[in-house]
This record gives C-alpha cells, sequence and structure tokens, in this order.
C-alpha cells in the first residue's frame, strides 16, 4: 500500500514544489490550502502516512491542528515545517508528540529522512493501537459484576475480600474470576495487573479504592 504524506501549507507554490520532490521519491501526496480543509477531509488512519504541517497559517495554525488533532485520536505522526526559527514552539511540538520540526528551507536529504521516520513511527503507532482496540473489545465482553471482580483483583484483594465487598460467597467470585481470565485471555494475576495497566483501569481502580 503507497504510503501518502498530506501537505499542509498555505503557499501554493511551497505545495507544489514539496509533492513534486515527495512523488519523485515515491510518495503518494495529499495536499491542503489550510489546516481546516485537512480537518474537513480528515486522511484514512488504516493507510500508511504522515502529515508535513506548515506552523504559520491564517485562521487555524500548524500547532492548533496538532491539538484538534490529537483531540480526535490520531495517530498520523507530524513533521513541522517553519520559514522562522521560534523555539517556544518548537519546544511545544515536540512535546505534542511532533515527529520532527524543520527550518525552510529544507533540503531533499532532510525532508525525506524526516518522512522516512515518520513513516515507520506511523507502522508503530498502528500496531499499538490494534492491539490497545483489540483489548478494548475484550473488556467489553465481561458482564458488569465480572468488571467490578476485576477492578478488585487488579487493586489486589483477595477472593474473600471481593466477596465481602460485593455480598456473594467466595465459591461465586471464584468462578467470575475464572471468567474474566478466560475472557481477557490471561494465565496470570500478573498478567491480567499488566492489561488493566495498559487500559488504563488499574489507575482507576485504585482511586476508587482510595475513596472507597
Amino acid at each position: 500500500m503507497a504510503q501518502t504524506v498530506h501537505v499542509v501549507d498555505d503557499d501554493s507554490s511551497f505545495r507544489t514544489a514539496v509533492e513534486r520532490r515527495l512523488r519523485q521519491a515515491g510518495y503518494a501526496v495529499a495536499t491542503y490550502p489550510s489546516a481546516q480543509q485537512l480537518l474537513d477531509n480528515l486522511p484514512d488512519e488504516n493507510k500508511p502516512g504522515c502529515i508535513l504541517l506548515d506552523v504559520r497559517m491564517p485562521d487555524l495554525n500548524g500547532s492548533e491542528l496538532q491539538d484538534r488533532l490529537a483531540l480526535v485520536g490520531s495517530i498520523l505522526p507530524i513533521v513541522f515545517l517553519t520559514g522562522y526559527v521560534d523555539v517556544p514552539t518548537t519546544v511545544r511540538a515536540i512535546k505534542a508528540g511532533a515527529e520532527d520540526f524543520l527550518t525552510k528551507p529544507v533540503s531533499s536529504g532532510q525532508l525525506l529522512r524526516a518522512i522516512e521516520q515518520a513513516m515507520a513511527h506511523y507502522e508503530t503507532s498502528r500496531d499499538a493501537k490494534r492491539k490497545f482496540d483489540a483489548l478494548h473489545e475484550l473488556l467489553a465482553t465481561l458482564t458488569p459484576r465480572e468488571r467490578q471482580v476485576l477492578d478488585c483483583v487488579v487493586q489486589g484483594k483477595i477472593n474473600k475480600q471481593i466477596g465481602q465487598l460485593l455480598g456473594a460467597t467466595e465459591r461465586t467470585i471464584k468462578a467470575h474470576r475464572h471468567r474474566v481470565m478466560e475472557k481477557m485471555k490471561v494465565q496470570s494475576v500478573a498478567e491480567l495487573v499488566s492489561l488493566a495497566e495498559r487500559l488504563g483501569i488499574l489507575a482507576s481502580a485504585d482511586v476508587e479504592g482510595r475513596n472507597s
């Protein structure tokens, strides 16, 4: 599947030049004259890609677009381009997850290295998202009571304590616990705790435990 670079820049001559350079390097290219146009036509994240994004644009600037994309859960890596060296903006963008920050005029070698790195990062992010989504699908198979048992188990409570807390016998809790392990496809409590950490369950369960 072709890797697509989404070029967002209000300078039409720059878009044309970069598109030509990237196509010669074997990339598919989509161009957008504004940040809003990309938001209105969000790229398909199932297709390998990255965003080459100008910082200074009218209406919605590059940093604001980065924030909007984060809000919708975009995993497409962003390579920023700027004609002005602005250290605070650079630091902010990198802290917010930008792949790289290039200064115009940028050499073909520097640009292509940044794009190649961003594409590699996309593959890693996509794989991680697929695994995370698969875990959420497993979590959704639990009944409300099984979910309560899961929360208690990852807090370190034993069957007797869980039974007292939920008003059930140890035998019943043991059966629920067994089904939780089966549905979450784990063999040990350690594995279950690890999944809970990845899903953000452990932190919320700890807070609930302290507040109860």
